[in-house]
């Protein structure tokens, strides 16, 4: 079986970072990951089934519900990173009503592109707008957004601390910080279990579906290498968010992460 180490990266002097369970330049890590988005863009839908055996969708209705948008025209101005498809966003105003407005921020274009053509076909277009853009260097001013979501993407982040302190720094007093994030299984047995789906089944079936095992190989050791949910409720917190709490989806394959500005 592949090797699932969790150990930390070795960061030594700080020029090198974790891609996967690879040591690489730390200044190279964003663009062999926006390489692997670029690969998985128009099967992103196929990438998240196959990594969570479809429990995604289930998942992201349960994070769109702990968001709360207002049914109501009341104001509600969502921000979702690492959005680029459009699925968090398109769940969201659907669910919410017509003061609801998002904006997509993502690195890839290649997502940004899929996205858009989503958001058009779903007749969406007035209430949310897609830009690109770095997590680590979010291009919006401070205080503007009721709500920052980020589902399945701050693993991909190289500087994670650096995003949630942007996070913190574009809402609004009284914001929401919700992240949706694959976790450390807390379920014996069910963690041997998840194991052999990611090391053994998912880079083949990537390869059979979407013939790029290795980008699916990356995604499954990210997993491995994102802190686990009390260390990555930490990170929060020292990011100036209060009332920071965290509850596991499916055995904690998968957890949710809520932090509030005060």
């Amino acid at each position: 079986m592949t090797n699932n180490s969790t150990e930390s990266p070795t960061e030594n002097d700080g020029t090198t970072t974790s891609f996967g369970f690879e040591d690489v330049p730390r200044d190279e890590r964003q663009g062999m990951v926006n390489r692997v988005f670029s690969s998985v863009a128009e099967r992103y839908d196929l990438m998240n089934d196959l990594m969570s055996a479809g429990m995604h969708r289930i998942w992201k209705e349960d994070l769109v519900t702990q968001m709360n948008p207002p049914k109501s025209d009341t104001m509600f101005r969502l921000l979702d990173v690492a959005g680029g498809t459009g699925d968090i966003a398109m769940r969201t105003m659907k669910r919410g009503g017509l003061g609801c407005s998002a904006v997509i921020c993502d690195i890839s274009p290649g997502m940004l592109d899929v996205g858009r053509r989503r958001v058009a076909d779903a007749g969406l277009s007035d209430q949310i707008e897609l830009v690109e853009g770095n997590a680590e260097t979010l291009p919006f001013d401070n205080r503007r957004f009721d709500v920052y979501s980020i589902a399945f993407g701050i693993r991909n982040v190289t500087d994670i601390p650096k995003a949630i302190s942007e996070a913190f720094r574009v809402l609004k007093p009284g914001g929401h910080f919700v992240c949706l994030e694959f976790s450390k299984c807390t379920v014996p047995m069910l963690d041997r279990l998840y194991d052999f789906h990611s090391f053994e089944v998912i880079p083949r079936l990537g390869q059979m579906a979407a013939n790029d095992k290795h980008s699916y190989q990356y995604l499954v050791e990210s997993i491995r290498k994102f802190p686990p949910q009390n260390e990555f409720a930490d990170m929060i917190r020292t990011a100036g968010f209060e009332k920071v709490s965290y509850r596991n989806l499916t055995g904690g394959i998968a957890a949710i992460h809520s932090g509030w500005k005060i």
